[in-house]
């Protein structure tokens, strides 16, 4: 049955694949090559290494790694600093007051747009493209987590306060369990950009990477690497989305049946 319904739902795939083939065969453009031809550049280029090492080329070792190293700790670092700043303004209605105007200013200012300072301050390097990502993608854990934590139910409070618990025992038992689904709808969106602003920052500022490859595949006009370093990536978002909804439906399982009780 699962089989039956993964076909089902991914049926559109080969059916867009043999669309682009016959279209970038027609169209006959170097810039827009058919994926056959793309598929072989990126065994080329990534799949050519020894069954010791999965076949995976010195290319893919020396470039996938520091992406997902940077991604990863990127959206970690961010994620921490989202729901530790979100709990305390959403808890606190005085600080909220003040913080404010700087957390809308500061979701406001587009993070490429920091590259042109960063580079002088931090130089190249990981630094400024942690810098870059952690500013990203901070916002949507910090503004989710600021809702989570202002609206929770004040009976489930109450009740806390009433059988003793303390402050500490309020905030791990009550406060984040409730805040918890805006929470990871926070951390959802800022898995994808964190992705999109590791792309960035290494297509300006690094010697390595995934965004180095494509760059660097535009620089030598090879499109069909080009084209790989895309799809490399699409891939890589379908999959950290994926893994992550499967997190997310384990972890929150308690929350739907509490909802279906109710």
């Amino acid at each position: 049955m699962n089989v039956r319904r993964a076909l089902v739902r991914l049926w559109p795939v080969p059916v867009a694949l043999v669309l682009w083939e016959v279209g970038t065969r027609a169209a006959d453009n170097p810039f827009f090559p058919p994926p056959t031809t793309i598929a072989v550049r990126m065994r080329e280029l990534w799949l050519t290494g020894p069954p010791g090492r999965l076949w995976l080329s010195d290319a893919a070792l020396d470039n996938f790694p520091p992406s997902l190293a940077r991604l990863f700790a990127g959206w970690i670092l961010a994620g921490v600093v989202g729901v530790v700043f979100g709990v305390l303004l959403g808890r606190s209605v005085v600080l909220a007051r003040f913080v404010d105007p700087l957390v809308h200013f500061g979701r406001a200012v587009p993070p490429p747009m920091l590259l042109p300072l960063l580079i002088p301050l931090m130089s190249i390097g990981t630094p400024m493209q942690l810098t870059t990502i952690v500013f990203g993608v901070v916002w949507p854990v910090l503004l989710n987590t600021v809702e989570g934590a202002r609206y929770v139910d004040r009976q489930h409070v109450e009740t806390a306060r009433v059988f003793g618990f303390s402050r500490r025992q309020r905030l791990w038992r009550v406060i984040l369990p409730s805040a918890t689904p805006k929470i990871f709808a926070g951390l959802r969106l800022s898995l994808s950009l964190a992705l999109i602003l590791m792309v960035v920052s290494e297509l300006v500022g690094s010697t390595n990477g995934i965004g180095f490859q494509l760059r660097d595949a535009e620089r030598a006009f090879d499109p069909p690497g080009l084209w790989g370093s895309l799809v490399v990536l699409g891939l890589l978002g379908y999959v950290l989305n994926l893994a992550f909804f499967t997190a997310e439906r384990r972890v929150l399982s308690w929350h739907r049946a509490a909802k279906q009780t109710t």
